[in-house]
C-alpha cells in the first residue's frame, strides 16, 4: 500500500482535515522538544503553535505551508501545549477548536477565527465555557455543528464526571465501564455548547457498553466522525494499545457498535487521525516516529488511502511498512 509524509522535513502530527473550497487543508499540531524526560501525561510535548497545511492532490501534489497561524504567545489564558486542533467552516468564517493547558495546567478548549482557511487564526479572550480535556473534532450536518472530544492520562478526561470536576481523577479499571468521548453540539456562533456534553458510547455487537479492561477496543483519544453511505462512522485510538477502531451509528450522538480496526500500531507511542473524501478517494491521514528514528515525541504526517468493503465495514491498514 502506498503512504506519503506529508511534511518530511518538520514534526507535525494529529491531523484534522477538511476540504474547503476544493482544496484540501491540514490542520496538524507541532512537535517541539520540551526537554522534559517522557511521561504519560505528555509533559515531553512542547507544542507551542499550529501550522495550516494545503494540497490539491493527496499522493503526489506539493504541499503547501501556510506558516504560523496561532502562538501561545497570543492566547490570553494560555499556559501550555497546543495539542491537536480541529477548523470549521460557518457563514464564510474559519473557527479552530483547540486544546491548551491554562495558567493551572487545567485542560480547556479555546476558539480562534479567521477569514480564510489557511489563517492566521485570531484567538477569543477566553475558552469556551464548561470545557475540558482535550482532542476536539468537529462534524457538520445540515448546519448543525457538533463537537467531540475526550482523551483519557494526560487528556485528563478521567478527573471529570458529569462535566464536573472530581476531587481526585478516577480512572476506571477492568469490568468497570469504560470512560466515554463526549459531544455537544456547538451554538450558533460557534462559541459555546448549547447543550451539555454528553457520553458517545460504544457498545459491543451484543450491546453491551465496552469495558476499561477491554483495552483493544475501549476509547482513549483521537476522536473522529465522518459519514460513508448513510452510516455515521466514528473512529478513535485505543492509546495504550496503539490501535485505530471504529464503531458505526445511525446518528451523531451514537450509541456506536465497535466493528474492527481501522490501523495497527505504527512506529511510535501515540496514534492519531482523520478521514476525509476527496475528489471520489477516502484516505486515511495520520503519523508515525519513523523519521525521527522512532522517538515518541518527534512525529510526522503521514496519509494513505482508505478502503471499503461491500458490507461498509472498513479494510484493515498495517501501521508499518514492513
Amino acid at each position: 500500500m502506498k503512504k506519503r509524509y506529508l511534511v518530511p522535513n518538520d514534526f507535525m502530527a494529529d491531523p484534522a482535515v477538511h476540504v474547503f473550497n476544493g482544496r484540501l487543508y491540514i490542520y496538524p499540531s507541532h512537535d517541539w522538544e520540551s526537554g522534559i524526560p517522557e511521561n504519560d501525561n505528555g509533559d515531553h510535548f512542547n507544542m507551542k503553535d499550529y501550522h495550516v497545511f494545503s494540497l490539491d492532490d493527496v499522493m503526489d501534489g506539493e504541499v503547501a505551508d501556510h506558516g504560523v497561524v496561532l502562538d501561545t504567545k497570543d492566547i490570553p489564558w494560555a499556559g501550555r501545549q497546543l495539542w491537536d486542533c480541529d477548523v470549521a467552516c460557518k457563514d464564510g468564517k474559519y473557527y479552530m477548536y483547540f486544546p491548551l493547558k491554562d495558567k493551572n495546567d487545567i485542560f480547556r478548549i479555546g476558539v480562534a477565527v479567521s477569514d480564510k482557511p489557511e489563517g492566521p487564526f485570531i484567538p477569543e479572550a477566553n475558552p469556551v465555557k464548561g470545557s475540558y480535556s482535550m482532542d476536539p473534532a468537529i462534524f457538520e450536518e445540515n448546519g448543525e455543528y457538533y463537537m467531540y472530544f475526550g482523551g483519557l492520562w494526560g487528556g485528563q478526561l478521567q478527573r471529570y464526571r458529569n462535566n464536573k470536576a472530581l476531587e481526585c481523577a478516577v480512572l476506571p479499571e477492568g469490568d468497570e465501564l469504560a470512560l466515554c468521548p463526549k459531544i455537544a453540539k456547538l451554538s450558533d456562533d460557534m462559541m459555546e455548547f448549547a447543550e451539555e456534553p454528553r457520553d458517545v458510547v460504544i457498545l459491543d455487537k451484543e450491546g453491551k457498553p465496552l469495558t476499561a479492561g477491554d483495552t483493544e477496543r475501549r476509547f482513549f483519544e483521537a476522536s473522529w466522525l465522518h459519514k460513508y453511505n448513510g452510516r455515521y462512522y466514528f473512529s478513535y485510538s485505543t492509546g495504550d494499545t496503539h490501535l485505530l477502531c471504529y464503531a458505526t451509528g445511525d446518528n451523531p450522538y451514537g450509541p456506536f457498535v465497535f466493528q474492527g480496526v481501522i490501523m495497527t500500531p505504527v512506529v511510535g507511542w501515540t496514534t492519531h487521525h482523520s478521514i476525509a473524501e476527496f475528489k471520489g478517494k477516502w484516505y486515511l491521514f495520520h503519523h508515525d516516529s519513523v523519521l525521527s528514528g522512532g522517538r515518541t515525541w518527534l512525529r510526522s504526517l503521514k496519509v494513505c488511502e482508505l478502503q471499503y468493503n461491500p458490507d461498509g465495514t472498513i479494510q484493515t491498514i498495517p501501521g508499518t511498512d514492513e
